[in-house]
């Protein structure tokens, strides 16, 4: 019983301290994603932050919905994305079906969004015509 005791007061000092993570301030990102004007599906959208963002433990991402639409989440921390300056990639499967696989590696995608303190709804971003394969 006392073992029990012991290890019900460690895991509430625990839950209490927390594992020393700070939540980020996080606004709402959301948008659509089309190519040559069609929305993106069956793949995910992911942020890479820069160097010089406050907040670079994570790369906030979000699944892609029928529409093309996305809501960036920031793992584990919720719903939002630090602001900041971000590169925008793709999930390498989407980026290769398309045939745009540069679309997936941060160092090589033009795909850019800076996320100030303000929400950003309605962020569309139109990646062009796909390349003939």
């Amino acid at each position: 019983m006392n073992i029990l005791k012991t290890l019900l007061l460690t895991l509430l000092v625990f839950s209490l301290v927390g594992c020393g993570q700070v939540k980020p301030k996080l606004v709402k990102v959301s948008g659509k994603i089309t190519l040559n004007g069609k929305p993106l599906t069956a793949g995910s959208i992911y942020f890479h932050p820069a160097s010089t963002n406050t907040f670079k433990k994570d790369n906030p991402s979000s699944l892609l919905q029928e529409d093309g639409s996305f809501n960036m989440k920031t793992f584990p921390y919720g719903d939002g994305v630090s602001p900041g300056k971000y590169k925008i990639t793709l999930a390498p499967q989407l980026a290769s079906r398309i045939s745009l696989p540069h679309l997936s590696d941060p160092e090589k995608t033009t795909s850019e969004i800076t996320v100030s303190d303000n929400d950003i709804e309605n962020f569309n971003l139109d990646l062009g015509s796909p390349k003939k394969k």
